[in-house]
């Protein structure tokens, strides 16, 4: 019993400092006279979880992409199958007809030139929509840093985005005369986003605005349902197109494409048609099912989701947040949409 109560007190929790000359470190399977001759021992054990990260993800096996090879390999195919039926009918016309062959060559030559342009295009197109979208991730950096010097990088770099558009030459002449008389990020950034991006938001809310009413009229009118599913698709493509223009972008069909996934998925991350107490009120103020027709109230929630995209373009293609200007609601882009629902009809 006795040296029970001799193992549990050796076996106790004690407090002791590592810089102690009388403690000392024991591995397992480890013996050392110094050891023994330590008042204090600390027994080592071995952490089996504790693996590097890289050694746990260097099992990960990554899989072929097969898929892209396929695309690619077929790809291919496509492009010799199409060089070699040219190669053979421009033979075949310089054979039969020397004049038909050099108009036939000419004609080759044209259509290599517009492809090159046309990837030259979209290469551009898609270029430039990633500069806004550094140039946007830049700002929020800087405002949340509140980084004067990164400030003044980013207004420099959104005026030579807006370098070539005459409207906006006051306004870069401004910035560039008050590089020195502001010192703080945010003021810094409020006024450029105040001077240069405050003109292009009136633009785009009046353009959203006056699509979501052209939707809203075209679908309320409309015989067919294939109708208004087409003209939304269309009226929205146009409407992202439009907002990406105004804000410095040129998309071409790739660009495009790469912009349209990503107003999608903004709209996924903000909660798609999720609309706000004031506005849902309003609509049930207007006693729609008992004041209008089915029709035009599929009209009017039509155009509440062309608003709704034309607001996630509008925070997808613009250069900045929003600083100091208020940001655009559903309320103020389709409050015309309400209005006209609420008149009687004649």
């Amino acid at each position: 019993m006795q040296g029970d109560n001799s193992e549990m007190r050796r076996r106790s929790p004690r407090a002791f400092r590592l810089d102690d000359p009388a403690v000392a470190a024991l591995k397992p399977g480890e013996e050392s006279s110094a050891v023994r001759d330590a008042r204090i021992v600390v027994e080592e054990e071995d952490a089996p979880f504790d693996e590097p990260e890289v050694a746990a993800g260097s099992r990960l096996r990554r899989r072929t992409p097969w898929g892209a090879w396929l695309v690619s390999a077929l790809g291919g195919l496509a492009l010799l199958g199409l060089g070699l039926g040219l190669d053979r009918l421009i033979r075949d016309l310089f054979a039969a007809y020397p004049a038909l062959g050099w108009f036939a060559a000419a004609l080759a030559l044209l259509a290599v030139l517009a492809f090159l342009a046309i990837i030259l295009r979209e290469t551009a197109g898609i270029l430039r929509e990633r500069r806004i979208e550094a140039l946007r991730a830049r700002s929020e950096k800087a405002m949340l840093a509140k980084d004067d010097r990164a400030a003044l990088d980013v207004v420099a770099a959104l005026s030579a985005l807006y370098a070539g558009r005459p409207e906006t030459a006051r306004a870069r002449t401004l910035l560039a005369g008050m590089t020195e008389e502001i010192v703080d990020a945010s003021d810094r950034l409020a006024v450029a986003e105040r001077e240069l991006l405050v003109p292009l938001d009136r633009q785009a809310r009046r353009i959203v605005a006056n699509a979501a009413k052209q939707v809203s009229l075209v679908t309320a009118v409309s015989p067919r349902a294939i109708v208004d599913v087409g003209f939304v698709l269309y009226a929205c493509m146009r409407l992202v197109r439009r907002i990406a223009f105004i804000y410095g972008g040129r998309p071409g069909f790739f660009g495009f494409l790469r912009l349209s996934g990503n107003v999608l998925s903004h709209l996924a991350v903000t909660g798609g048609m999720a609309v706000g107490d004031g506005l849902i009120q309003q609509v049930m103020g207007l006693g729609l099912a008992a004041r209008v027709s089915a029709r035009l109230g599929e009209g009017v929630l039509n155009g509440l989701l062309t608003a709704r995209v034309g607001l996630a373009a509008i925070a997808v293609c613009r250069p900045m947040p929003f600083v100091a200007a208020e940001e655009p609601r559903l309320q103020d882009v389709a409050a015309g949409l309400f209005d006209r629902a609420g008149e009687p009809l004649a």
